[in-house]
């Protein structure tokens, strides 16, 4: 069922949170939150953080072996966001990834189409997704920066008919990280794109958009919805108060354990703004 949750999720009109981890505390309370609201949801490895967290091999394990303990219900798809290169996609896809995405958009259109299908070829025989990507999503996230640059539709269009992937990021004014000041969505060119490309597609940078400009965009065709942001200030916040509330406190497990608690909560808001809350019953029925 893992190969049309993203689809039924569009089909449907919510979308499924993709949340990125920097350590086991993030995954333990992403799943925890899933579990309890009975969520899909995209676990995602920023692939310039690959190396830091033990190996795409490594990292994949790690969250199996962490859901089984668990004892979690939910389907997860664990993904490899902003494949860096063909190589690093193909790495992720043979170590047992669900999905990877290509980032080719700093690349020429006709590059970007190039790389992306050899990524999808490869991928598909595999049965692993392929998410593409147009234009630049701005800001600073996990190693990442850029300028803001709206996705061309035309070469949006392209992109998913050449190459035959399965999701589509178009960026259309959302950052990585921080925003400063209010977001500022291209709405008009969502609905355009979303009448004209047949694949759901992918809202990067949702930390610090409002609800009201989330569904909206959930309404023009997103029906997977990246998250990073948010979690990490939520983390870090309460892992400053903790320190802060006991100078004496050397624990690691005292130490971490409101920090996870935080993730959790801020998980399940997130949850609960895409719509995915109580949508696990759908594929155990199926």
């Amino acid at each position: 069922m893992k190969n049309n949750i993203i689809q039924y999720a569009k089909e449907s009109g919510f979308a499924i949170p993709q949340m990125n981890i920097n350590g086991l505390v993030w995954i333990e309370g992403i799943l925890k939150a899933a579990e309890n609201q009975q969520s899909p949801i995209i676990i995602g490895t920023t692939d310039k953080n690959i190396e830091y967290l033990g190996g795409y091999q490594f990292i994949l394990d790690t969250i199996k072996n962490k859901a089984k303990a668990m004892k979690v219900t939910i389907p997860i798809l664990i993904h490899l966001d902003h494949g860096l290169s063909v190589e690093n996609c193909k790495y992720a896809v043979d170590a047992g990834y669900d999905s990877v995405m290509f980032d080719g958009s700093s690349l020429p259109i006709e590059e970007n189409i190039k790389q992306t299908k050899e990524v999808v070829e490869y991928a598909h025989q595999k049965g692993v997704f392929v998410e593409g990507e147009v234009g630049a999503v701005g800001g600073e996230e996990d190693g990442l920066t850029g300028e803001v640059k709206y996705a061309d539709i035309d070469e949006c269009i392209d992109l998913v008919k050449e190459t035959e992937l399965d999701t589509l990021a178009p960026a259309l004014g959302s950052v990585h990280g921080k925003y400063q000041g209010e977001p500022d969505l291209g709405f008009e060119e969502m609905n355009m794109i979303r009448n004209k490309v047949d694949v759901p597609l992918v809202l990067h940078g949702a930390s610090g958009i409002s609800n009201f400009d989330l569904q909206r965009a959930i309404k023009l065709g997103h029906a997977k919805i990246n998250f990073n942001t948010e979690i990490n200030m939520s983390w870090t916040k309460q892992l400053r108060d903790t320190l802060e509330g006991d100078k004496d406190l050397f624990s690691p497990q005292k130490i971490l354990k409101p920090s996870t608690q935080a993730i959790e909560k801020t998980a399940e808001k997130i949850i609960k703004m895409c719509g995915s809350n109580n949508q696990n019953k759908v594929f155990i029925q199926n």
